[in-house]
């Protein structure tokens, strides 16, 4: 069976810092018991911060370990669309089959399930989950959000993911980014000046994939024109990924955009009158980011969420404070949208 991983993804090329040490940490241990501790290891956090990688690392140091280990990887979206096949095909046995009786199960980007599964797919995920796990077996997934933000998932499901341990791997500090980006260079034969690198490390905080890409970007150029990269080139190359001089601006418009696309939710949504708990608490974490990052008034907010008047958006304020006060994993997530709002 093929096992779909990457080879290129080791822990040895994974680079880490204080922000991931924990999700290193745990990813290894995995990797070298798998199924004897930490087990489902749910990995979460932003999109670019090395979660695919990580879980790619685990499958092949096992392969390395055992090379008769059965393993294998997926995205949560291709497991969708492989039993949507298999169930117009007939051949439901045949897909059981295939998953049931893996070692290691690594599943990526699993918001797809709670997103675009049908109850029926969520059911046959949950029974494999369940075959592995009570066999033994070691299960890792990873996710943008952890299990708790994932409301249009089955309870049963999101309370096994709960079951193990979940790790967030957070956004890289600038010593982990410019040992990524030094990394790159080395690896790439360049001869880029550290005042370079620097000027890539301090304007590009919150995406690792962004920040090899702005250096993808210097290299290519350089090897093109066959001409050194001075700092003139580079900020001329990365003008169009790279505005030193012009922060974002923090408005309420913004804000509600970026909380809307958090949670997979369309924006005539958030401006609906639906009170279900999947759109109204995300409206909420709006009126309270709204609230507390801009000046505008809770006319202003009410305003821009359909007309609301102001008692709506205080209360909706005054829920989510109260919770962001007193809640830590909670607090966690609503730093993470945070910084998506502003990276800097």
């Amino acid at each position: 069976m093929d096992s779909d991983l990457n080879s290129k993804y080791t822990f040895d090329n994974f680079i880490q810092g204080d922000e991931n040490r924990w999700s290193v940490a745990a990813s290894l241990a995995v990797a070298d018991s798998p199924g004897a501790t930490y087990n489902p290891l749910f990995i979460y956090g932003g999109p670019g911060l090395g979660k695919t990688h990580l879980l790619n690392a685990i499958g092949n140091k096992v392969l390395h370990d055992n090379p008769q280990a059965r393993i294998k990887y997926i995205t949560a979206e291709n497991f969708i669309n492989e039993f949507v096949v298999h169930i117009r095909l007939d051949k439901m046995d045949e897909l059981k089959l295939k998953y049931r009786h893996l070692d290691v199960l690594l599943i990526d980007d699993i918001q797809s399930l709670a997103k675009k599964s049908t109850q029926a797919t969520q059911e046959e995920f949950f029974n494999t989950f369940n075959t592995l796990y009570l066999a033994g077996k070691q299960i890792v997934i990873t996710s943008d959000k952890p299990p708790k933000e994932m409301e249009t998932l089955e309870e049963r499901i999101r309370s096994r993911f709960e079951s193990g341990l979940m790790a967030d791997i957070g956004n890289p500090d600038y010593e982990t980014r410019m040992a990524i980006l030094r990394k790159k260079v080395e690896s790439e034969k360049i001869n880029l000046s550290d005042d370079i690198l620097d000027y890539i490390a301090e304007n590009i905080k919150s995406n690792i994939r962004e920040l090899e890409g702005a250096l993808n970007k210097l290299i290519a150029y350089a090897n093109l024109e066959k001409s050194e990269i001075t700092m003139d080139i580079a900020m001329r190359e990365l003008q169009n990924i790279i505005y030193p001089d012009k922060p974002r601006e923090v408005t309420p418009q913004l804000i509600i955009e970026v909380v809307s696309e958090h949670y997979n939710i369309p924006m005539e949504k958030m401006l609906s009158k639906d009170r279900s708990k999947s759109v109204s608490r995300p409206r909420q974490i709006a009126m309270f980011l709204c609230n507390t990052m801009t000046d505008a008034t809770l006319e202003g907010i009410g305003q821009l969420l359909n007309g609301r008047d102001h008692s709506t958006i205080l209360h909706g304020r005054n829920v989510i404070e109260e919770e962001y006060n007193n809640d830590e994993e909670f607090r966690k997530q609503i730093d993470t949208i945070k910084k998506k709002i502003n990276p800097n």
